[in-house]
C-alpha cells in the first residue's frame, strides 16, 4: 500500500449552543440538558425561588430540555407571569385532589383569575353537590399529593390521540374542547402521577414546588357561560410560597369582607339591587350625591383640558352598530328592540354616537384635535352568574372621551391623556399605577400595518413620560390596541380602570374626514379614552378602598349636627342652615334620643364631622367639633370651623 503523506484535513468544529445567563455569563448547553439542570449547575442559589424560565419571549418549564439559544430570564413569584404559573399549577393540584376524592367528577377548565374570591378556580361537573364542608377534605388531599413530590411532565401528542386519551379517562368536556381545535394542531398535556390534564403550560417542576394554599369559596357556573349548558361547580383557591404570605392574604380577605361595597352600600344607604331590575343599580339619595360628585369632578377636569361635552341617544339603529363593527363583534352582549318595524339596540358603547356628531359638520385641520367627552350610560347583557354589585352590572356610566386628531398630533394627544389619567388617580390616593399595552387580538379589524402604527404610538407616548409598562399579548379591543391602567387599593388589590385606545378603523368605517392644509380630504385618527372607566365600578372600588370612610369632598353627608336636648334644637337648626348656605352637606339630628346613641349612629354612617351642641355651646355660640376617627372634641366658633373646612377642601 502506498503511504500518503501531507497534512491531515481540517474540519470546522461544530459550534456548541449556549445560553446567556442573567449575570451575563455564557453557559454551554449540554445534550438533553434541562433548564433545571442548567440553573442548578450555574446559579444554584436561585434554584429554589425559580418557577419557570423565559427565553426569546417564550416561557418554559424547568423540566423542559433546552432546544434554543438566547438570553434567559429566571421567573419567580415576584413576577406576574411567575404568579400566574404558580397559581395555575395549584389549580391542577386542586383538580387532581378532586379526582381522587370524587372519582365521577369531570374536569372542564381551571384558569388564573384577577378578581373574585381566589387567584384560581377549577370548574367541575359532578352530580353530587360539593359543599364548603368538603373543602378541608380536598385541601388535605392536595397536601398529600404535594408531599408525594410528583414530577410534572409535559408531552405533546396529536389531536386525535388526545381525544382518544381523554375519552378513555371519561372526560367528556375535555374531549369536546379538543374536538374544537383544528385537526392539524398538536396538543400539550401535563401529567403528575396518575393525573393528566389538557394545558398549554408552563407549570412548576413538581407538586412539592407548591407551598401553602387555601380553598376560599365554591359557587356555580354554566359550561362556557351559557345557561343552556350544564351547571358546573366552581371551587376557588389561593396559594403562596410561604405560610406568612398566605396568612397575610387571608387576613386581607377577612378585611375585604368588611369593606365589601355591597355591604357598605346597604349600611350607608347608597344603592340597592332588586329583582325588578337584576343587575341594574338603584341609586338612593346619598348614592346619587356620591355619583354626582364623581361626575362633577371629572367634568371640571375635562373642561380644564379643552374637552367639549356631548350627549348621545341611548337607543340607536342596528345599521349604526353594523357599520361600527359592534354588531359582529359584540352582539351577544347587546339588548335589542324594534321601533316602527326597524331594529334598534340600546347602546353598549358611546363611540358610534360621537362619530355621528363629528360627521355632522365639515371639519378642517384647524379644528383638530377635537376632544369630545361623554358621561354616557351604556347597557350590556351580562350573565346572571357573573353579576357582582357595582363591579359587574348590566347598566353603567362611562367617562368616555373621543379625541379626533391628525396623525402628526397622535403622540402628543396620547401623552396628554396618559398624564390626565394618572393625575386623576392621584386625586383619589392611588399612587401605585401599573400600565399595560394590550396588543392585537385574534378577532380584529384593520391591517397589520395599521395595528403596528397604533401600537408604536402608544409605546412612544409612554416612553416620552418615562413610564414603565408591560405587554398583554392579544388583549386589545377589536378595533385597536390600548393602554390599560391598573390601580392598587389599600389591600394591594389591582383594579383595571382606565384605557386609552388608538383607532384607525372606525374613522374609515364611518368615512370621517377633515380638510388638511393641502386642501385634500384626510381621515382623522380616533383615540378612545376613559379614566374612571365605569363610574359604578369606580364608586365600588372607592367604597372598599376607603372602607366607606369617604374623604370630605366626596362624602354624601359631610357633617351631622347633634343636639343634646330639645332646648338646643333652635341653635342646632341655625348652625345647620349656615353650613348649608356655605355649600356643605349637613344633617341635623334633633331627635329626642340620648347623645350617646346619636354619636354611635354618627360613627356608623361615617360622616366626616359631628358637631355636638349643648347648653355650653349655645351660650358661648361655639361648637364642640368631633372629627371622624378622633376622640377629642375641641371647641371652636362656626366661622373658624367653616374656614377649616374650606382649607381641607382647597376652596
Amino acid at each position: 500500500m502506498q503511504e500518503v503523506t501531507g497534512s491531515s484535513p481540517v474540519f470546522p468544529k461544530k459550534k456548541m449552543k449556549s445560553i446567556i445567563l442573567p449575570d451575563k455569563k455564557e453557559a454551554v448547553i449540554k445534550e438533553k440538558q434541562t433548564f433545571y439542570e442548567l440553573i442548578k449547575e450555574n446559579l444554584p442559589q436561585l434554584l429554589k425561588k425559580t418557577i419557570a424560565v423565559k427565553i426569546n419571549d417564550h416561557y418554559y418549564d424547568l423540566n423542559s430540555q433546552i432546544e434554543t439559544e438566547g438570553e434567559i430570564s429566571l421567573i419567580d413569584f415576584s413576577d406576574e407571569s411567575g404568579r400566574e404559573i404558580y397559581w395555575h399549577s395549584t389549580a391542577h393540584l386542586l383538580a387532581h385532589a378532586i379526582k381522587r376524592i370524587f372519582t365521577k367528577a369531570q374536569l372542564t377548565f381551571g384558569p388564573v383569575v384577577k378578581s373574585g374570591p381566589g387567584f384560581f378556580y377549577y370548574d367541575i361537573y359532578l352530580e353530587d353537590k360539593i359543599s364548603e364542608e368538603d373543602l378541608p377534605k380536598i385541601e388535605k388531599e392536595m397536601e398529600k399529593i404535594k408531599s408525594e413530590a410528583l414530577e410534572i411532565k409535559r408531552e405533546v401528542i396529536s389531536r386525535d390521540n388526545a381525544i382518544e386519551k381523554f375519552k378513555k379517562m371519561g372526560e367528556d368536556f375535555k374531549v369536546q374542547t379538543i374536538s374544537e381545535i383544528p385537526e392539524k394542531e398538536n396538543i400539550s398535556i401535563y401529567t403528575q402521577g396518575e393525573f393528566s390534564d389538557l394545558c398549554r403550560g408552563p407549570h412548576v417542576k413538581s407538586t412539592n414546588s407548591l407551598g401553602f394554599f387555601k380553598l376560599t369559596a365554591i359557587s356555580g357556573a354554566y359550561w362556557k357561560g351559557d345557561p343552556k349548558n350544564p351547571m358546573l361547580q366552581r371551587i376557588y383557591g389561593i396559594s403562596f410560597p410561604s405560610e406568612k404570605e398566605l396568612k397575610n392574604h387571608l387576613k386581607k380577605i377577612e378585611e375585604a369582607k368588611e369593606r365589601d361595597h355591597r355591604k357598605l352600600g346597604k349600611e350607608l344607604d347608597l344603592f340597592s339591587f332588586h329583582d325588578e331590575g337584576p343587575g341594574f343599580p338603584f341609586y338612593h339619595p346619598k348614592g346619587t350625591i356620591l355619583f354626582n360628585e364623581l361626575t362633577n369632578y371629572i367634568r371640571k377636569e375635562c373642561d380644564k383640558r379643552g374637552y367639549l361635552e356631548i350627549k348621545t341617544p341611548l337607543v340607536l339603529s342596528d345599521e349604526l352598530w353594523i357599520r361600527s363593527g359592534h354588531y359582529d363583534n359584540f352582539k351577544e352582549n347587546m339588548y335589542f328592540t324594534q321601533i316602527d318595524e326597524r331594529e334598534f339596540s340600546i347602546k353598549p358603547m358611546n363611540c358610534p354616537g360621537s362619530n355621528i356628531i363629528y360627521k355632522n359638520h365639515l371639519r378642517s385641520y384647524r379644528d383638530l384635535p377635537l376632544r369630545m367627552a361623554e358621561l354616557g350610560m351604556v347597557h350590556r347583557h351580562e350573565l346572571s352568574g357573573v353579576l357582582h354589585g357595582l363591579f359587574r352590572a348590566r347598566s353603567f356610566t362611562q367617562d368616555d372621551a373621543h379625541i379626533y386628531c391628525t396623525p402628526e398630533q397622535l403622540t402628543e394627544e396620547i401623552t396628554s391623556a396618559i398624564d390626565f389619567t394618572i393625575s386623576v388617580y392621584q386625586k383619589f390616593g392611588f399612587e401605585n399605577v401599573k400600565i399595560f399595552i394590550a396588543t392585537k387580538p385574534q378577532k380584529a379589524l384593520g391591517s397589520e400595518k395599521v395595528w403596528e402604527t397604533a401600537t408604536l404610538a402608544l409605546e412612544t407616548s409612554l416612553k416620552k413620560l418615562n413610564l414603565n409598562y408591560q405587554i398583554k399579548e392579544g388583549e386589545g379591543a377589536f378595533y385597536g390596541p390600548k393602554i390599560e391602567f391598573n390601580i392598587e387599593d389599600c389591600l394591594e388589590r389591582n383594579w383595571q380602570c382606565g384605557t386609552i385606545q388608538v383607532d384607525f378603523s372606525m374613522p374609515e368605517r364611518f368615512e370621517l374626514e377633515y380638510t388638511a392644509a393641502d386642501g385634500l380630504k384626510h381621515r382623522p385618527v380616533m383615540i378612545h379614552r376613559a379614566i374612571l372607566g365605569s363610574l359604578e365600578r369606580f364608586m365600588g372600588i372607592l367604597i372598599e378602598h376607603y372602607a366607606g370612610k369617604l374623604p370630605l369632598w366626596l362624602n354624601p353627608e359631610q357633617i351631622r349636627v347633634l343636639t343634646i336636648s330639645s332646648e338646643i334644637n333652635d341653635y342646632g337648626k341655625e348652625v345647620a342652615e349656615k353650613l348649608q348656605l356655605n355649600g356643605f352637606r349637613v344633617r341635623l339630628d334633633d331627635r329626642n334620643e340620648k347623645i350617646g346613641y346619636k354619636i354611635r349612629e354618627w360613627n356608623q354612617i361615617k360622616s366626616n364631622y359631628a358637631l355636638i351642641l349643648g347648653h355650653k355651646e349655645k351660650d358661648s355660640a361655639t361648637l364642640s367639633v368631633r372629627k371622624r376617627g378622633e376622640k377629642e372634641s375641641p371647641d371652636m366658633t362656626l366661622e373658624s370651623f367653616i374656614k377649616d373646612l374650606k382649607t381641607e377642601l382647597n376652596l
